[in-house]
């Protein structure tokens, strides 16, 4: 596997810079190179991280380099920064790479967005969850994949509010996902007949301790406290919840955007009936099963996939189908002519079996609201959820018409 970091990444992109031979411009003008930008040493690095990468590389060698074409998979850390993200994709964009795959946090994957339209290179966008790519912010050259703020909003949030949580106060990230997860849970709260109470914007990604948001939340006596945030932020703010006994007192915890490693971080005793959506989860179905099974001995700390890693699984294989429908020349004139190929290819992989992607860009799948089990009911290692509620893909997302994609007619 790559080592990503900085230095190895200008080392890289030095040696793209010499001066081919014939033989080399003939390899690389045969070879697509997929690089996957994500966050390596923050605070999404476990959900996401190097498994991620792990998770294309898996896509790209089941796909077969004896299609007439090689496939090779690069990686690097954005270290949740736009201003390095961008740079990163403007660097491999120019030294060949043709799709840039992942991109977590929200304000990095919009600087990609608008670097990837500039270049007129493909984007697939998995880790970014604002909603804004398929709407202000939308680009023929960008689809977004797996969940967005507005999918995980409507599930857990509606959810939480028709459970009896009819006021809300907001722990939020201080950057675009937070403020995107936030603006829609409000929406979907009020409009299903409930009040927020306040919110509070922590500095991120420099916050560890969020004992004073948290006090500010019990203060409000909101009936919920919604954590629009991810990854390891959400790790601390539930447990620190829990040390202080907020939940005892009746106050529910809504984990807006939650993964599978999140709750084994935390561990069943403090998970236990957290709600959280999903789009996959490795023990819905046979062929979500069949996937988990395959990589799991291959993923660092042998964790399952969850939904964004799967993500970068589905994407990666369902780009190089495309790429093989209209052949490597072509691809590389044109990164909005592979996406509207990609728009016109059915998706269809082990982890999320079939689906579409829209005209603005978003991958149309249902969406899965789960319970976290209590440590009685789960049977064995990674058996944490239970199904509660299933949206069917014409329901999970927000119309085409409410977008407000610009290149869309409605």
């Amino acid at each position: 596997m790559i080592n990503m970091n900085r230095r190895t990444l200008m080392g890289a992109t030095a040696g793209l810079a010499a001066v081919p031979s014939l033989s080399a411009r003939a390899q690389a003008a045969n070879t697509i190179k997929i690089g996957v930008l994500n966050d390596q040493s923050g605070p999404y690095r476990d959900i996401g991280g190097p498994n991620g990468v792990i998770m294309a590389q898996i896509a790209a060698q089941e796909f077969g380099n004896g299609r007439g074409f090689n496939v090779e998979v690069v990686g690097a850390d954005h270290q949740n920064r736009p201003d390095v993200g961008a740079n990163i994709a403007r660097q491999w964009y120019d030294q060949g790479v043709d799709m840039i795959l992942d991109v977590p946090t929200s304000s990095v994957g919009l600087a990609v967005n608008s670097v990837a339209r500039e270049k007129n290179k493909v984007y697939i966008n998995v880790g970014a969850a604002t909603a804004d790519l398929t709407g202000p912010q939308c680009s023929p050259n960008t689809a977004h994949w797996v969940y967005d703020t507005y999918m995980l909003a409507k599930s857990t949030g509606g959810a939480m509010v028709r459970a009896g949580g009819d006021s809300w106060f907001f722990v939020t990230a201080d950057y675009a996902f937070g403020h995107a997860l936030e603006r829609d849970a409000s929406a979907f709260v009020r409009a299903n007949g409930g009040r927020v109470a306040g919110s509070v914007r922590y500095p991120f990604p420099a916050t560890t301790d969020f004992s004073s948001y948290l006090l500010q939340a019990q203060a409000s006596r909101a009936k919920v406290i919604g954590f629009a945030n991810a990854g390891a932020d959400t790790v601390n703010s539930i447990k620190q919840a829990a040390e202080f006994g907020i939940t005892r007192r009746g106050t529910k915890l809504a984990a807006l955007l939650m993964f599978i490693a999140d709750v084994h971080a935390l561990g069943l005793e403090t998970a236990q009936g957290l709600v959280m959506t999903e789009s996959y989860y490795w023990d819905l179905n046979d062929h979500m099963r069949a996937l988990a099974r395959r990589v799991q001995p291959r993923l660092n700390n042998r964790a399952m996939p969850n939904m964004l890693t799967a993500g970068n699984y589905s994407a990666t294989l369902h780009y190089l189908k495309a790429i093989a429908d209209m052949g490597v020349a072509a691809s590389k004139v044109s990164g909005v002519e592979v996406m509207n190929r990609m728009k016109a290819m059915p998706v269809e992989d082990e982890a999320f079996g079939r689906g579409s992607i829209r005209a603005d860009g978003r991958m149309m799948i249902p969406s899965y609201l789960f319970e976290v089990k209590t440590p009685a009911e789960s049977r064995a290692p990674w058996d944490y959820l239970k199904l509660l509620q299933t949206t069917s893909a014409d329901e999970a997302w927000r119309p085409l018409s409410e977008g407000g994609c610009p290149f869309i007619r409605t």
